[in-house]
């Protein structure tokens, strides 16, 4: 497959992703990591280990992701089974820029987050961001 086609299949995936951060559906979301002990998600406020810890943080957290908008993504593909979304967002009343990147690898089950780390930039300037 080219490359320009695993991409658009990874932003598509990159976007349901999304849609269902935003609607907080926790089974989705876990559906989109890897079901294993290997599986790594480093968050602005926690270490997970393992789709059980971070399944766990999901329910646990009240109302789920704070609103964001996203405001550039890169979909870098590695090769045939594998690729990288790094994704910048502002979270919605907030100046400050986050950073979400996710390692996706073709699974037997399919497109999978195998790791994924999220963080918050100490503060927002018009020079850390290049212009668009």
């Amino acid at each position: 497959m080219p490359f320009h086609a695993l991409e658009a299949e990874i932003t598509a995936l990159s976007d349901a992703y999304e849609r269902a951060l935003a609607e907080n559906d926790v089974v989705a979301l876990d559906q989109f990591f890897f079901d294993g002990p290997e599986t790594v998600r480093y968050g602005v406020g926690e270490n997970l280990y393992g789709t059980e810890e971070i399944a766990a943080f999901r329910r646990a957290r009240k109302g789920g992701s704070p609103p964001r908008t996203m405001l550039r993504r890169v979909v870098t593909v590695l090769g045939e089974d594998a690729a990288v979304v790094s994704l910048e967002f502002q979270r919605t009343g907030s100046s400050k820029i986050g950073r979400q990147m996710q390692t996706w690898f073709r699974s037997p089950q399919g497109w999978k987050i195998i790791a994924a780390h999220v963080s918050l930039m100490v503060e927002h300037s018009e020079t850390n961001r290049p212009a668009l």
